[in-house]
């Protein structure tokens, strides 16, 4: 429909939904050096009485480190 991000809403029984938004071409700097690449916003919603923030935020990144290196999927621990 032509959006660029949503905010995930969590209903009755659920405690947490992740939400994406559309890839874009985003400007960053990397060691000084400014350079384009495709960013993906990421949110995550979930009920404080169920889940504590600190693990939500631990998922998160660890989401966020398998979408910017797939390989660590697959490797064991």
């Amino acid at each position: 429909m032509g959006g660029i991000y949503g905010f995930p809403i969590i209903h009755h029984p659920e405690v947490g939904h992740p939400g994406d938004g559309k890839i874009l071409d985003k400007t960053v700097v990397l060691d000084g050096k400014v350079e384009v690449r495709k960013m993906l916003p990421l949110s995550l919603s979930f009920d404080h009485r169920v889940v504590d923030g600190a693990e939500a935020v631990r998922f998160m990144n660890t989401v966020i480190e398998f979408l910017e290196d797939p390989g660590l999927i697959l490797m064991e621990e």
